[in-house]
């Protein structure tokens, strides 16, 4: 039923800046880009939408909305982060990339199975680049074997949630 992803859409806080970051510095090109001044519930509004293509045919899109608030916070590594696919020679070539462009730019990270750089857009966002390991595909069949049991072991074993203060 479900064929694959389309786009995710984030709010970004101006449409040029995160143009700049996501055409210019990772090379996704805008294909779209259309004002919204009313929301299919009738609100009115004054919105951006723009869309970043990547090469399987889907989408990052942003929402700039200027009249309403949003949260724009530096987001931990794994709160919420974008991680895009690259080829294993491309990671390199973008972290030095990153650090001569002065953005924040960690890695390389050795996830077993992939090997990842991490730069943070002008939102906040975490951009993960991660290149696929020889074995990547092997290694996620056996890890589907046991997905499951590692999900319902953590469900019983989890620590208790922390409730923000």
């Amino acid at each position: 039923m479900l064929k694959g992803l389309h786009h995710n859409a984030y709010r970004c806080r101006d449409s040029e800046q995160t143009r700049q970051f996501y055409e210019d510095f990772l090379g996704l090109p805008l294909v779209n880009a259309f004002p919204i001044s009313q929301t299919k519930s009738g609100r009115a509004t004054s919105t951006l939408h723009s869309f970043y293509a990547m090469d399987d045919g889907s989408c990052l899109a942003f929402f700039e909305d200027p009249q309403r608030p949003f949260d724009f916070k530096e987001q931990h590594d794994f709160d919420l982060h974008i991680a895009l696919e690259v080829q294993a020679e491309d990671l390199h070539r973008m972290f030095a990339k990153g650090k001569a462009a002065g953005i924040d730019t960690r890695g390389v990270a050795d996830h077993g199975f992939i090997d990842s750089i991490y730069f943070r857009d002008p939102n906040g966002y975490v951009i993960e680049l991660t290149a696929k390991r020889p074995d990547h595909d092997a290694q996620m069949a056996d890890a589907q074997k046991t997905a499951h049991q590692v999900l319902a072991t953590w469900q019983k074993a989890k620590p208790p949630a922390v409730t923000a203060a």
